[in-house]
C-alpha cells in the first residue's frame, strides 16, 4: 500500500460526487507534469489524503488502478486541459473535522520529503495535483485526524471506555484509519528489519565508529532517509550505515557525515572543544563499500549542517 496527496481545490466536489480522481496527461505546452504523471503510480487499496484550500478533508481508497480515460464532462476546464487524461475510482470517506495542515506544520515539516513535497515551506500547498507521502508523514497525519476526529466516551456513557468516531449515519471512518495505520505501521517494520538484516553483515555488526558491537545500542542508519527514499533505496542496504544510538543521532541529524573515501567530517555546529563528548576523532576514516558512495554524497548534500 502507498499513500498520496491531491492537490484538489476547485475540482473537490465534482469529483467526489463521480467518486474519482482526474487530471490531465499533458500541459497545453505538450509537457507530462510530474504530479499528472504520479496518476499511474496508483493501484488498488492504496490511500490518498484530499487536500483543498488549506485542510485535509477526506481520506479515500482506491477502488483500481490508474487507467487512462477522457475528461468526465461535467469537471471544469479552466486551463483548457486536453480531454485525454488518467483516471482513478475512489471510494472517498469525509472527515467530520477537517485537518488545518498550519496549525500542525511544525511537527509535519520534518516529514517532508526534500524533493516532490506537497506543502512549501510556509505550510501552503504546493501547485500540482499528485504527491508521494511517505509513511512517516501518513502515521503524523492519522495521528491529526484521529484527534480531531475521536474522541473518548465518558465511563458513565458505555459500559467500557473506548475511542469511538463521531457518529454520522454511516460512519467509516474508523476502521479506515485502522487499516491505514496498521497497514503503514506493517510496511515500515517490514522494510527496516530486513534493511538492518541485510546492513548488519556490511559492518561486521559493529558502530562504523566506535565498534560497539551490542545488538540493542546499535542502529542501522539511513544516509538517505526514509522520506526520501525510493521503496528500493529504503530496501538497499548500501542507503546506509551501522552506528551506535549515539552517532545515530548525530548522523541522523546532520552533525556529522562522511565523504567518498569514507572520511568523518564534523559539522561547525560541534565546538572541536566538545568532540570527545560525543566520542569524536576527526581524523576517523571509515571503510567504504563502492555502493555507499552515492548515498553518502547525498547525506553530505542535504542532511549535513555545514554552518548555522
Amino acid at each position: 500500500m502507498n499513500s498520496f496527496i491531491v492537490m484538489q481545490g476547485e475540482t473537490y466536489n465534482e469529483e467526489r460526487k463521480l467518486g474519482i480522481l482526474w487530471s490531465p496527461q499533458r500541459d497545453k505546452g505538450g509537457l507530462v507534469p510530474h504530479s499528472w504523471k504520479r496518476m499511474t503510480e496508483v493501484e488498488e487499496g492504496d490511500r490518498v489524503f484530499h487536500y483543498v484550500k488549506g485542510n485535509i478533508i477526506a481520506i479515500s481508497i482506491a477502488k483500481e488502478g490508474c487507467k487512462e480515460a477522457k475528461k468526465p464532462s461535467t469537471i471544469q476546464n479552466p486551463d483548457k486541459w486536453n480531454d485525454d487524461g488518467y483516471l482513478v475510482h475512489l471510494e472517498y470517506h469525509e472527515l467530520d473535522k477537517p485537518l488545518h495542515v498550519r496549525d500542525h506544520f511544525k511537527e509535519i515539516s520534518p516529514l517532508l520529503p526534500i524533493k516532490y513535497s506537497p506543502f512549501q515551506h510556509d505550510g501552503d500547498g504546493n501547485s500540482g495535483y499528485l504527491y508521494p507521502c511517505n509513511e512517516e508523514l501518513v502515521l503524523k497525519l492519522l495521528e491529526f485526524i484521529s484527534e480531531l476526529n475521536i474522541y473518548q466516551v465518558r465511563e458513565e456513557q458505555l459500559e467500557f471506555g473506548i475511542d469511538v468516531v463521531r457518529h454520522t449515519e454511516h460512519n467509516t471512518l474508523i476502521p479506515v484509519l485502522a487499516e491505514t495505520e496498521s497497514e503503514t505501521i506493517t510496511k515500515m517494520r517490514r522494510g527496516q528489519q530486513r534493511f538492518k538484516k541485510e546492513l548488519l553483515p556490511l559492518w561486521e555488526g559493529k558502530c562504523a565508529l566506535c565498534g560497539i558491537d551490542q545488538p540493542q545500542l546499535v542502529k542501522a542508519s539511513y544516509s538517505k532517509p526514509w522520506r526520501d527514499s525510493t521503496d528500493e533505496e529504503r530496501l538497499d542496504p548500501y542507503n546506509g550505515l551501522l552506528l551506535c544510538l549515539n552517532h545515530d543521532a548525530l548522523y541522523t541529524n546532520g552533525f556529522i557525515t562522511f565523504d567518498g573515501q569514507g572520511r568523518l567530517h564534523i559539522s561547525s555546529v560541534i565546538n572541536e572543544v566538545d568532540y570527545l563528548n560525543y566520542w569524536l576523532d576527526p581524523k576517523t576514516k571509515i571503510k567504504v563499500h563502492a555502493d555507499n558512495k552515492p548515498y553518502f554524497k547525498w547525506h553530505r548534500k542535504n542532511i549535513f549542517r555545514m554552518d548555522e
